[in-house]
């Protein structure tokens, strides 16, 4: 693997993360982070889309009229969405009743249809596959960290294991029944972006307001 390759493969993880950075498939992070277990389906499921789409893409790129590519990206993603979806009724049932028609809604999901039109479109199958591989593991570091955050401190487990014993049956806990709800995800995020920006500065988006400019109108 060269050093561009590596590059592709990592630039999303932190420098360049879908979520963190430009902001895209916070919306998956609503109702399938409750739990690791759905979330850790969901982020495999969203990555080998990623990687599989932008690879297949990137191989008939030459051949796609530019008027219909659309149509064509489309059809490849919810091709894969559906095969993932089987796959994961095949060996995860249970997970996938959880996740109901959030596998199905992958193929709205706003990173793989951007890489496609962002990358794939643009550069050969390998860098495309890595390009997927890696904004689907920055993607799923994202919605790992909500899962965590929310099912330990709403339900006091991690993947389903008790960590503390609950007021209910006798112990301590008192699990925070917000952090189960869809909006706190939105807060969890919130505070990760915030975090890392505080981290990395350079990502922060200069002021589109000029007090200067307002003034003088």
């Amino acid at each position: 693997m060269t050093y561009r390759h590596w590059q592709t493969l990592t630039a999303p993880l932190t420098d360049a993360n879908p979520v963190t950075v430009q902001i895209l498939g916070i919306c998956s992070a609503l109702a399938v982070t409750t739990s690791m277990q759905t979330a850790v389906v969901m982020s495999v499921a969203v990555t080998a889309v990623l990687a599989l789409s932008g690879a297949s893409i990137s191989m008939i790129r030459r051949h796609v009229p530019h008027a219909i590519r659309l149509i064509i990206e489309i059809t490849i993603i919810a091709s894969l969405v559906i095969i993932t979806d089987q796959l994961i009724k095949a060996f995860a049932f249970e997970t996938g009743k959880q996740l109901s028609i959030f596998v199905g809604l992958i193929i709205t999901n706003c990173i793989i249809l951007g890489r496609a039109e962002g990358f794939a479109l643009r550069h050969p199958p390998l860098p495309s596959f890595l390009d997927g591989i890696g904004n689907g593991l920055g993607y799923s570091a994202i919605l790992l960290s909500v899962g965590a955050v929310r099912e330990i401190l709403g339900k006091g487990e991690f993947f389903g294991i008790p960590l503390a014993s609950s007021v209910d049956t006798g112990g301590w806990f008192v699990p925070v029944n917000f952090m189960l709800l869809p909006p706190s995800a939105f807060f969890v995020i919130g505070l990760i972006v915030w975090a890392v920006r505080s981290w990395k500065p350079d990502q922060v988006e200069e002021s589109e307001f000029n007090p200067h400019l307002h003034e003088e109108r």
